[in-house]
């Protein structure tokens, strides 16, 4: 199994818009250390067969792709409906000439009527053989189902995320819960033993709605992954800060790396 981190940034990225001189706002991170540029968060499932699935597709996605020489996903599931999640789901389209098909689509049915809102031209029938627009077919997932989706075995659980609700996901040997303050007993169980657990964690301070460094690494000890990596991270985590300070186990993700298990 391999997980890529497209993106491990919050939802303005680092460096954030603005900055003294406009050309970015760092916060406490070095912009000399390349692992601090961040986009918005997703990661890249494949399995040992080369079946793809993505996760979100947020607004750097066609860079991310780029970056990372993607151009086969079998399938995307959406965790939640932010727009740092959502918002790049217009470059799919270029991934549907790829393939010569619709991409399934999974998410729970309050985030597929909304992406139906937002991009309802998306979930129009195909009508072959060209791909004007982006295509995609929605199935509806709900937390607590095991769902196989791209060839893969995915266990998904309810995470809260502030004021809404996300999707967490285990699959075989990994873990992606990005955009989480709060997981129950029923998560823990779920995550409990994995190998590679990927969780987001936006800043060291208490956040009210996404997990924070030393809340992350209770439910570390709870768990009991064998290598813990932090994603969905904003402007205070420095990365040499971070190299300094993490506890063994624990490092930050940086775009565009490759966890194998």
């Amino acid at each position: 199994m391999e997980m890529t981190i497209l993106g491990c940034g919050g939802s303005a990225g680092v460096p954030m818009i603005g900055g003294p001189d406009g050309a970015g706002d760092w916060g406490e991170c070095d912009p000399q250390e390349p692992r601090n540029a961040r986009t918005r968060s997703s990661v890249l499932l494949r399995d040992d067969r080369g079946h793809a699935l993505l996760v979100d597709t947020g607004p750097d996605l066609r860079a991310q792709l780029l970056a990372q020489r993607i151009s086969r996903v079998d399938a995307v599931i959406y965790t939640h409906a932010h727009a740092d999640h959502i918002a790049g789901l217009d470059e799919l389209r270029a991934i549907n000439r790829i393939m010569g098909c619709p991409i399934p689509a999974y998410a729970t049915q309050d985030v597929i009527d909304e992406l139906i809102m937002r991009f309802d031209y998306v979930f129009r029938p195909w009508t072959p053989p060209s791909f004007y627009r982006p295509v995609l077919v929605p199935h509806v997932v709900t937390p607590g189902d095991e769902v196989e989706i791209a060839g893969m075995k995915v266990r998904i659980f309810e995470q809260v995320h502030g004021r809404t609700l996300t999707l967490g996901l285990r699959v075989g040997p990994m873990a992606y819960c990005t955009d989480v303050a709060e997981l129950d007993e029923t998560a823990l169980d779920i995550l409990h033993g994995v190998d590679t657990w990927v969780v987001g964690c936006f800043q060291r301070a208490t956040h009210v709605s996404h997990g924070w460094l030393e809340q992350v690494l209770r439910w570390r000890e709870r768990i009991q992954p064998r290598r813990t990596v932090l994603t969905h991270m904003g402007p205070d985590m420095d990365w040499g800060w971070m190299q300094a300070h993490l506890p063994p186990g624990v490092e930050a993700a940086h775009d565009g790396m490759v966890l194998r298990t």
